[in-house]
């Protein structure tokens, strides 16, 4: 079994690269624009193994969305993929088990490091 993993990112080229290299990958990848349309995915098709998700988003922030998507999915692990450099982990994210190790700075120039910590976290 493939490992399924939704990718939140408003910018295409980023979804797209992400899409092609995880695809590449062997992982089974769905795509949302936005953290609404993320939830839409989640509640129609609650079967993610990781969530890779943008923290400036339009509507919903990438926080937000986190919250909701492990309220739809409690067993979905998140990693963030941000570009802004002030960026810190709330308090109850970090409870969640989400920590420095899960966060990735865009944009990345290797993308291997990223698909060797999907697979990790899908496994544990």
């Amino acid at each position: 079994m493939s490992v399924r993993v939704l990718v939140v990112d408003d910018e295409p080229c980023i979804v797209t690269g992400l899409r092609v290299f995880l695809e590449d990958e062997g992982m089974r990848v769905d795509c949302a624009g936005s953290g609404e349309e993320a939830v839409d995915i989640a509640r129609s098709d609650p079967v993610f193994d990781v969530c890779i998700m943008d923290m400036r988003l339009p509507g919903m922030n990438g926080d937000t969305a986190i919250r909701s998507l492990h309220g739809i999915c409690p067993d979905m692990k998140f990693i963030i993929h941000t570009g802004s450099a002030d960026y810190s982990i709330p308090d109850d994210l970090r409870a969640m088990g989400i920590d420095e190790r899960l966060l990735f700075s865009k944009p990345l120039q290797d993308m291997t490091p990223l698909a060797e910590t999907i697979t990790a976290l899908a496994n544990a």
